[in-house]
């Protein structure tokens, strides 16, 4: 991509990942070989994160036809290394109102 001066640059929108929320840090204990490890919350996805992905889910009307708005999740590539991605899509649209009775927390 070019910008207005003429000089080839990459485009790189920083983004947050969007099943990590907030901010912060804090300690996870791991009780079956006493190490723990730090969790990342509202993580950002940086330009080098390759396993990112961000996901739009298109709005549709009465009819099931698509919107022309969507509804996106951006996910970093820890929370899709980890496993959680399918866990995590489940809630924050659960949370955004996509779906309904699909995820529910448990200990």
């Amino acid at each position: 991509m070019e910008n207005d001066q003429g000089v080839l640059v990459d485009l790189y929108v920083p983004r947050k990942c969007s099943a990590t929320g907030g901010f912060g840090a804090f300690w996870v204990m791991d009780l079956g070989n006493n190490d723990g490890y730090y969790f990342i919350i509202g993580r950002l996805i940086t330009s080098k994160d390759h396993a990112s992905v961000q996901i739009s889910v298109a709005d549709v009307d009465s009819e099931g036809k698509a919107l022309s708005t969507s509804t996106t999740f951006a996910l970093c590539g820890q929370v899709r290394a980890d496993g959680e991605s399918d866990d995590s899509i489940n809630r924050l649209a659960t949370k955004a109102g996509l779906l309904k009775n699909v995820w529910s927390y448990q200990k």
